[in-house]
This record gives structure tokens, sequence and C-alpha cells, in this order.
């Protein structure tokens, strides 16, 4: 048969602006390659991916080899393939571990978590579920003490919005850190994930203040700024309950198949090899 290869309304589905109806990418002797057929092949090789985010010469890329790849389909049918001990052993494993695992899917499936047990566990483990307090910082990172209190004696007689803006001028100006280029905004954080000595000088601020004296870490000398607190507080249930859920579906799960497991060994044959 003579091999004929149609593709259709690729202008269309490559442009970012257009709606296609259809959602066949190519024809290859009859046979429908489609977007979600180029979706699969995405997410086999890169799973955060979408083929409709790609750029479209990685789009032509893609559809190329789902093309190839159905021609080689149609090449090794033709070719009896499947007549060959090699396809009918390799089938018979594909099944066997196609039917473990369909089979597995539908125990998760039958496995139910009822949404009071959900609840129980969320109020029994309340002090999971809780966000740290947390503190927005910026600083100035300077490597000699003389430059970190200048940088202070500046900043000492400006209050409010003045001095916010005042501190990102200097840190964009004299920070030595990574974080300068943002005006020294280090985000937010909670208690212990900044070295002790910056730590406890942060959270000893009130908002609004700056560090009246250097903070010295082993990165050099630091002018602190704190911009914003946040209290500790409980994520509201219903915005964990799907994961609460879903975290007891699968541990009620492994332990069905752990018990499956030991009650069909215990009515099997088993013979280990010596």
């Amino acid at each position: 048969m003579k091999q004929f290869v149609k593709i259709s309304l690729m202008g269309a589905i490559f442009a970012t602006t257009s709606l296609v109806a259809s959602t066949t990418l190519a024809k290859v002797n009859g046979h429908d390659i489609t977007i979600q057929d180029a979706q699969e092949f995405v997410k086999a090789t890169a799973p955060n991916m979408n083929f409709a985010q790609l750029p479209n010469q990685q789009k032509s890329m893609v559809l190329q080899r789902l093309i190839e790849r159905e021609l080689f389909r149609e090449q090794a049918l033709k070719d009896k393939i499947e007549k060959s001990a090699e396809f009918k052993e390799a089938l018979a494993k594909v099944k066997d571990e196609l039917a473990i695992n369909v089979w597995m899917k539908k125990q998760l499936d039958n496995t139910v978590v009822s949404e009071s047990e959900a609840k129980a566990f969320y109020d029994k483990n309340i002090d999971k579920f809780k966000k740290p307090a947390t503190i927005h910082a910026r600083h100035i990172l300077l490597k000699d003490e003389k430059s970190a209190k200048a940088i202070i004696k500046q900043l000492s007689s400006l209050k409010g919005d003045k001095l916010k803006a005042k501190f990102i001028e200097l840190a964009k100006a004299k920070s030595t850190g990574p974080t300068a280029q943002r005006g020294g905004d280090l985000g937010t954080f909670a208690k212990g994930q900044m070295v002790p000595e910056f730590s406890k000088s942060a959270w000893d601020l009130n908002v609004g203040e700056i560090t009246k004296t250097p903070v010295k870490t082993k990165f050099g000398y630091h002018v602190i700024y704190l911009e914003g607190k946040n209290n500790s507080e409980t994520i509201p249930y219903n915005m964990v309950k799907d994961k609460i859920i879903g975290s007891l579906k699968q541990k009620q799960f492994a332990l069905k198949i752990t018990q499956m497991a030991k009650d069909l060994k215990s009515k099997a044959k088993i013979e280990l090899a010596k």
C-alpha cells in the first residue's frame, strides 16, 4: 500500500490564537493522530509539560515522532511481528503486569474513607495543620562593621514609608548580598530558618524598625529591616480535607493489600528453591 501522510490543520492548531474544534493533528494512512496522543507522548517523558504550551517547533517535532511511530507500528504488523515468539513472550508479561495494575487500582478505588473519619483525623492531629509564625525582612549585607554603622546612622532619623524606601535604595546600592537587586528582600521565614544571630535580631524587631547595631554572622555585617509579621495560624479543615482523605485512603489500601497478601500466602502452595 502506498504510504500517505496528510498533516491537517497544522497552521491553525499551532497558532496560539486559534480555536480548533477537531483534535486531529494528522492522518497517517487513514489513522488519526490526535492532540490526546501528543499529550500522552509528552507526559511520558516530561510529566509536568503540556503539549499545548510547547513552542511550535517542539510541537512539530512531537508530531513527527508520532507519525514515525505509527508508520513503524504498521510496518511491524506487515512483518507479522505479533506471530513471533519474542512478541508473544513480551505480550504475556505485559498482560500479567497490566492485570495486576488494573486489579490494584480497583482495590484502591474500592477503599473508602468517610468525611467523618477525615475530620476525626484532623481534630486529633490539629498540630500538624498549623502554619508557623513568620516574619518578612530585608537586610543590607556589608563586609565590615564600620560600613554597617554608617548605614544605620543614615537611616536612624527616618520612619515609616521614608525609612522603607531609603532602606531599599541603600540595599540596592550598598549591599554585597545576592538580594541587593531586590532591595534586600529576604521574603518570609520562620524561626530557625536563618542563622541564629540573624534570626534572633530579626525576630526581636517590631514591624517598621531596623536593627540599632550591626548584626554579625559568618556572612558579614547585616542591617535588618522588619517589614511584616504573620502570626501562627491553623489551616482550615476544608483546605486540607482532600489531602487527608487521600492519605488515609493510601494507608487503608496498604493495610488491606498487606493483609490480603498474608491471607493468599496462607492458602497457597509455595515451594522455595533450596
